[in-house]
């Protein structure tokens, strides 16, 4: 991920709605949730969540699919690993696999590894 879409998306989620929304999207599943449940869910007026899909959907957070009459919305699980992915790249030290615990906590000054 380049350093431009991990501020999107992190500009994106920094509001409390559109941060509320993702992360029902992610509890739903692959299988999303329609505009409706959605909307229902955060208790938000329609044109309000449409304002806030349409900046998660910029940020490439979310995506959604016409079923018939309704609008299903899923979380983009491959944006949200890069984004996790960004935020984390140097906390391993550069090892494929590391306890994040123990490995990723800040080091005292004057103190190394």
């Amino acid at each position: 991920m380049k350093t431009k879409a991990a501020l999107d998306a992190l500009s994106a989620l920094s509001h409390e709605s559109r941060l509320a929304a993702f992360r029902r999207l992610v509890q739903a599943g692959p299988e999303g949730m329609s505009v409706g449940e959605l909307r229902e869910h955060l208790d938000l007026p329609p044109a309000t969540l449409t304002a806030h899909l349409n900046i998660l959907r910029a940020a490439a957070l979310v995506h959604d699919q016409r079923e018939g009459r309704m609008i299903r919305v899923r979380a983009n699980y491959l944006q949200m690993n890069a984004l996790l992915a960004y935020l984390t790249e140097n906390c391993c030290e550069g090892k494929a696999s590391c306890d994040p615990v123990t490995v990723c906590t800040p080091r005292k000054s004057g103190t190394s590894r």
